[in-house]
């Protein structure tokens, strides 16, 4: 009986050893299973190692969250209002000082006005003895000058600019000249200047010397204009002493320069004894320009 007993007690002891064997591989299984599904929460770097299909479970909430910040980046900039207000407060200074430069920049042409200019020879002429009888002057040595409004001309010039000087040219008819005597002036038409055959005088200006810097209007300057005067189809190198007044659209001013009869291919007029005439003269130009 014992014997039985002890046969039973083997048996279930067996038995027991079994199901215990099994019961340890079974609660083996899901300890490896459950650390994974915990580590991911607290390292997802360790989830991407691995590949598992919980690691991409967990890493779709990570690029939702790193979209999140995203999206507010993107909605910044696309507020309209603020863009066309920002464009508004740059186009607005930027405009200005372009119209500003560009009025600076600009050259202002002003016409000669001929009813209000004046060009005129100035020499001196000695009236000898032979004088009083013929001509009924006095023997003695006096200016002489005979002058036109006939001229035509214009400027164009860049005010307070360091070379303000755009364009110059002018054109006087010398067979307008007059003075106090038609006899004299009828010689120098026929003989002396010619100006019958060489009726005009140009002048065209290349350069300024000393002009100011800065002009303020209703100011009288002076300054030189260099250019190249054409008497008598002979070309020379002239510089006119000029003073000057810009009040509105309207410049005034005189300007002068000394020129030699020689030069330009004609002698000094002279008449036994009656008068000789000096070989420089003076050329002086009273002008208003008006802007056009």
């Amino acid at each position: 009986m014992f014997r039985k007993i002890s046969v039973v007690l083997s048996v279930l002891a067996l038995g027991l050893l079994v199901l215990s064997a099994c019961g340890g591989g079974e609660a083996a299984v899901p300890e490896p299973t459950s650390k994974p599904v915990s580590e991911p929460t607290d390292s997802p770097q360790t989830e991407s190692k691995t590949g598992t299909d919980e690691e991409v479970a967990v890493e779709e909430p990570t690029e939702e969250a790193a979209a999140e910040p995203t999206v507010e980046v993107t909605e910044e900039p696309a507020k309209e209002p603020a863009g066309e207000a920002e464009e508004a407060m740059t186009v607005e200074p930027t405009e200005e000082p372009e119209a500003m430069a560009e009025e600076t920049d600009a050259a202002r042409t002003f016409m000669i006005v001929p009813e209000e200019s004046k060009a005129s020879y100035i020499v001196d002429e000695q009236f000898l003895g032979g004088a009083l009888d013929r001509l009924g002057i006095s023997p003695g040595l006096v200016d002489t000058i005979g002058s036109t409004q006939e001229i035509e001309g214009e400027l164009q010039l860049k005010l307070n600019d360091p070379s303000p000087l755009v364009l110059g040219h002018f054109v006087v008819n010398l067979q307008s000249l007059t003075s106090d005597q038609d006899r004299r002036d009828d010689q120098i038409r026929q003989r002396w200047l010619e100006s019958n055959t060489y009726p005009l005088a140009e002048f065209t200006a290349t350069g300024l010397e000393d002009a100011p810097q800065e002009y303020a209007e209703g100011e009288a300057v002076s300054f030189k204009v260099n250019g190249d005067i054409t008497i008598r189809e002979i070309t020379h190198p002239v510089t006119f002493d000029v003073t000057a007044t810009l009040t509105g659209d309207t410049i005034t001013g005189v300007s002068t320069t000394q020129l030699k009869m020689t030069d330009f291919g004609f002698p000094p007029p002279s008449f036994g004894d009656v008068f000789d005439v000096a070989d420089e003269f003076t050329v002086e130009v009273e002008f208003t320009f008006r802007e056009g």
